[in-house]
């Protein structure tokens, strides 16, 4: 586990930009897996930003994100589609067809989950995986359980987690109830990870996911299991760790 700490957002968001670009660089077919949230949004604007001045490409690079909330439309503002074509998609030359995102619209939602780690699994293993990290210790939407699911599943969002994201929605009523989200066992099995945190208020949870025991009760704790994670910490994040 390699940690570092910044002392300014705008240098934390260009230390993650410039592991995604240098992956691409260095792989240029690439398969990255993405997140979405507030956390990526200034990475993202930096990868924007490096890729206009010509240093890089992404037209051989495919892209798996980690989750999509259920029954919402595509086009819904919050949807993670729009997201990721707000925040990066449309201002990179990405083709459309190498843009993976679970369909949470889908009529059989676990035959949606089946397709989607097939379509990883034929891809080749995620090189570069990008997460945040949620109050409770979850990583996409993997929330804390007695057990973890290995595969892309559906799953019931924790009264934490819709309370977090109700800042994106006009009430916590608005807030899809379900989401898609890649499993754990798929996120662990990229070649490299990249956890990125910020905020005094995700303290505690750095510390108990960084350097406390490893339990379903704590999802982010099994990153410690991980030969290759790279963690990215503004000070504030890092307030608690010994």
């Amino acid at each position: 586990m390699n940690v570092l700490t910044f002392d300014s957002d705008d240098k934390l968001n260009e230390a993650a930009a410039n592991i995604i670009i240098g992956q691409i660089q260095t792989t240029p077919r690439a398969v990255l897996g993405l997140a979405t949230g507030g956390t990526p949004v200034g990475i993202y604007k930096q990868v924007v930003r490096e890729f206009n001045r010509g240093m890089f490409s992404f037209r051989n690079v495919t892209t798996f994100n980690l989750d999509e909330y259920v029954n919402i439309p595509i086009d819904h503002p919050e949807s993670y589609h729009s997201y990721m074509n707000s925040h990066l998609f449309s201002h990179i030359d990405l083709p459309a067809a190498q843009c993976h995102i679970p369909d949470g619209n889908a009529a059989d939602p676990a035959d949606e989950c089946r397709r989607y780690d097939e379509a990883i699994e034929l891809s080749g293993q995620i090189d570069l995986q990008l997460l945040g990290l949620g109050h409770n210790g979850h990583i996409g939407f993997n929330e804390p359980a007695h057990a973890l699911i290995k595969g892309t599943h559906v799953v019931d969002l924790a009264e934490e987690t819709l309370e977090a994201n109700a800042r994106f929605f006009d009430s916590v009523d608005d807030v899809p109830k379900q989401a898609l989200t890649m499993g754990v066992g798929t996120i662990l099995k990229a070649k490299k990870i990249l956890l990125v945190v910020k905020g005094a208020d995700k303290a505690d949870i750095v510390k108990r996911a960084l350097q406390g025991p490893i339990t379903t009760d704590c999802p982010a704790s099994l990153l410690q299991t991980h030969p290759n994670l790279i963690v990215l910490l503004d000070a504030a994040a890092a307030g608690k760790l010994s």
